[in-house]
């Protein structure tokens, strides 16, 4: 792109606004008008920061899933075991004031699923984020299939509470569900233990 170079961390701090943005708004109506209204910039702007609405989206779900992988990394910490890491994983992703967030997530999953060419980044990194610190935690004396299948069964039951918790508001059943399930994590690594 021709004319002045990109300034990167006004770029930051702009991506991070259009990410609180859609995250408030949802994506499927993104469109440069109404976010550079809401951010207080020309839509000219967006388009030099961001290139094309595409690319934007692009980096919205980068910013998007690097802001949960994160979050959700400080909270599990340097070496836990799995139960630790797993209980970490859902009381960060069920704090209710990440629940906009994880909306937007499991709307670009949706989304993802029924046009996977555009959203291909997404759905590479959407498991593989959470699958080396699952396995990791684990120990390095774990089989790295059973490593692996542990892990998938972790993330797969973890998003399958919060995916219910989010639509159904019923934070009381789903969180005695996940009680249980953390149980019978915390139950097997005090078996790996002896």
């Amino acid at each position: 792109m021709a004319g002045r170079p990109v300034d990167h961390q006004r770029r930051a701090e702009l991506l991070d606004a259009v990410v609180d943005y859609t995250v408030e708004h949802g994506f499927s109506d993104l469109s440069w008008r109404p976010v550079a209204a809401a951010l207080g910039v020309s839509p000219t702007t967006l388009v030099h920061r961001f290139g094309t609405k595409e690319q934007m989206l692009v980096a919205i779900l980068g910013r998007l899933r690097e802001r949960i992988f994160a979050a959700t990394n400080d909270a599990i910490g340097e070496k836990p075991d799995l139960a630790t890491a797993a209980r970490a994983v859902w009381t960060r992703t069920s704090d209710p004031r990440r629940g906009a967030e994880f909306r937007l997530f499991f709307a670009v999953y949706g989304r993802a699923l029924q046009a996977p060419e555009q959203f291909a980044g997404f759905l590479d990194r959407v498991v593989a984020d959470w699958m080396n610190a699952l396995r990791d935690a684990q120990g390095p004396g774990t089989d790295p299939a059973t490593a692996t299948r542990t892990a998938t069964l972790v993330i797969a039951t973890i998003r399958g509470l919060l995916l219910d918790l989010l639509a159904t508001g019923d934070r009381d059943r789903v969180q005695d569900a996940a009680e249980s399930f953390l149980a019978t994590l915390e139950h097997r690594d005090a078996g790996h233990r002896r």
